[in-house]
């Protein structure tokens, strides 16, 4: 992966295998804990306004609750001084599209709903 390359993290209802240019099996693992990983090795990219990217919840899911959002955003101010603001949403089709595209795609056994995330890579210094 080269700066700007994007990656998934997808949950176990993504269709990782179905979308993936390279597809990565995490099976037993959880997005949140993947996420610390990377980001500890991987900084974001600081020349787009949002590196991270979380799907968006349909008009019929809007009073869904998505507590893992806000474990994603609390990981992501760990490691990128743009805090929260780092983490932006897709539409979710659009996240489909943009995922196709990624460099990877994390397949793994988180359960909880709209729990995918793209992010984009900076340049490692």
């Amino acid at each position: 992966m080269g700066h700007g390359d994007t990656i998934v993290i997808g949950d176990g209802n993504f269709p990782a295998a179905s979308n993936a240019q390279r597809l990565i099996r995490c099976d037993g693992h959880n997005v949140p804990e993947l996420l610390d990983a990377i980001l500890k090795l991987m900084p974001l990219d600081t020349y787009v306004e949002t590196p991270a990217m979380l799907m968006q919840k349909m008009e019929r899911d809007r009073d869904l609750e998505i507590p893992v959002w806000d474990e994603y955003k609390s990981i992501v101010a760990k490691y990128d001084e743009r805090g929260e603001a780092a983490v932006g949403a897709y539409e979710r089709f659009e996240f489909y599209d943009e995922a196709k595209k990624a460099y990877a795609i994390i397949a793994t056994s988180e359960s909880a709903l709209y729990a995918n995330i793209i992010l984009q890579k900076g340049v490692i210094k």
